[in-house]
């Protein structure tokens, strides 16, 4: 239980909005490219582009309440 408030929450949200919409806007940069592939292909390039960005999330959720990088 944490005793006093830190500025790791806050920070940790704006750094991930500012994260998740860089990334947004790096795959609309991609999408001429990605729809110029087959309609499979394009399915597989954006399942795995929708959940790569899961991948950091844990490690950095736990930064956020902990300060520490693993638990």
């Amino acid at each position: 239980m944490r005793q006093k408030p830190t500025l790791r929450i806050p920070l940790g949200i704006l750094g991930l909005l500012t994260f998740l919409t860089l990334y947004a806007v790096g795959v609309m940069l991609l999408s001429p490219w990605i729809g110029a592939l087959h309609a499979l292909l394009q399915t597989v390039v954006y399942i795995i582009l929708g959940v790569a960005w899961l991948l950091p999330l844990r490690r950095f959720l736990i930064w956020m309440e902990t300060g520490r990088w693993s638990a």
